[in-house]
């Protein structure tokens, strides 16, 4: 018997039980889907990140307090309050001799923002006038305070596009006055809509002066973080030593060994490299989880061909009688298997890449997420390979349970 003619029996009696055939594959479908699913996610939130990284440009270094985290439990050190006033006065004093074009602390806290009867929560930020010019970005109407509202403690504020929208619906915000906390601050700028930059969306921001923020709305005196932008890309792995040392002077660090410090400095590079190790982690442990499913999946399957054996002992023995081998029937059991688990693997990549497609929809019109959708090809390539696998790993032991049936036994079995 020719392996056309196989085929061609093979696939007439997968179409013979449909029903059954379509609960048989069904482990399958859901493990591939999952499959592609997950990688075209893990790609599609990787691609989100970094181009929020790259948003800040390869010039920006970003110093915060703790150690550099290495685990879950050490981001807890970044709430530390070893970052104080002191290192950006001499970070700023010092930034042309540092090889530095600007350096802006950082105070975030997220604060209700009244003007009449309107309310918003926004990221209110304490900073100086150098924060806008890291972030590329300018007030569309107004202007920035300048370092002598800073000193003076000013009462401005600087406000986002969906700020405007929420406080001022119909009216004009430039010259008007919103209240954070209680305290009233005057609105003498307005950023045009500029959506995220980092990890930052800047339509949501209320920028302040620091010395103000820390004296009347966030109740401490030290940052979360200070952005620094080197004069020159190239210059930032030796900048970032460089301020090691700086830092460790101002702190009176003693010692150079990491374990020490209270600080830790990150560049784009660092923060690129973090970000594609994180996804490559959390993609590889969603793989897992989906590659149990095809292992379970793969049983299903033998378990549904054992039974098909049995109930199709009498056709086995009919084919036996008419002269087939135990080859053929082994080769028809066998590609019985591999074209069922196969078609499910079509069926899972065309269902995982809906599903996904789907989700980037939902995240970037409804969530607002610059989220692209990203088909795994390689994904699908492997899936279908990995499916086509599992049917003939699994289909093995059926197919040779069918060959060594006894042709006499199996006409007379009822």
């Amino acid at each position: 018997m020719t392996l056309k003619q196989t085929f061609k029996i093979a696939a007439k009696s997968i179409l013979a039980y449909r029903s059954r055939s379509l609960l048989t594959i069904l482990g399958i479908v859901i493990g591939i889907a999952s499959i592609i699913l997950v990688t075209s996610i893990s790609a599609g939130a990787a691609d989100l990140i970094l181009k929020q990284v790259r948003a800040l440009g390869g010039k920006t270094m970003v110093i915060q307090p703790g150690q550099d985290p290495k685990g879950p439990g050490d981001f807890s050190e970044l709430f530390t309050d070893s970052i104080k006033e002191k290192d950006y006065f001499f970070l700023n004093k010092e930034k042309k001799a540092l090889d530095l074009l600007t350096v802006a602390p950082v105070i975030l806290e997220t604060l209700s923002v009244q003007k009449d009867n309107n309310f918003y929560r926004a990221n209110v930020i304490g900073t100086t006038e150098e924060m806008p010019q890291i972030l590329d970005v300018a007030p569309e109407s107004g202007f920035i305070f300048s370092e002598e509202d800073v000193k003076a403690k000013a009462s401005y504020a600087v406000i986002g596009d969906e700020v405007r929208q929420k406080l001022f619906p119909d009216s004009e915000a430039l010259g008007q006055k919103i209240k954070i906390k209680g305290k009233n601050f005057k609105v003498i700028g307005v950023f045009p809509k500029k959506g995220q930059v980092g990890f930052l969306n800047l339509d949501e921001v209320i920028f302040v002066p620091y010395t103000t923020g820390m004296s009347y709305l966030f109740g401490r005196n030290y940052f979360n973080e200070i952005i620094l932008e080197a004069r020159d890309e190239k210059l930032v792995p030796s900048l970032a030593e460089d301020l090691k040392g700086v830092m460790r002077s101002l702190h009176d660090i003693k010692t150079i060994d990491p374990d020490k410090d209270d600080f830790h400095i990150s560049t784009q590079q660092e923060a690129l490299e973090r970000v594609g190790m994180i996804t490559d982690i959390l993609t590889a442990l969603l793989l897992a989880v989906a590659a149990i499913s095809l292992v379970v999946g793969g049983i299903g399957i033998m378990n549904i061909m054992l039974v098909s054996v049995t109930e199709r002992t009498k056709e086995i023995g009919l084919r036996k009688a008419l002269g087939a081998t135990n080859s053929d029937i082994s080769l028809q059991f066998l590609i019985e298997a591999v074209l069922l688990t196969s078609a499910g693997g079509l069926v899972g990549i065309l269902m995982g890449g809906g599903l996904s497609f789907l989700l980037s929809v939902i995240l970037s019109f409804f969530l607002k997420l610059e989220w692209q959708f990203i088909f795994p090809y390689t994904g699908a390539v492997v899936g279908f390979v990995v499916s086509a696998g599992i049917g003939l790993l699994f289909g093995i032991y059926p197919a040779r349970q069918a060959a060594a049936k006894n042709p006499i036994e199996a006409l007379r079995y009822e």
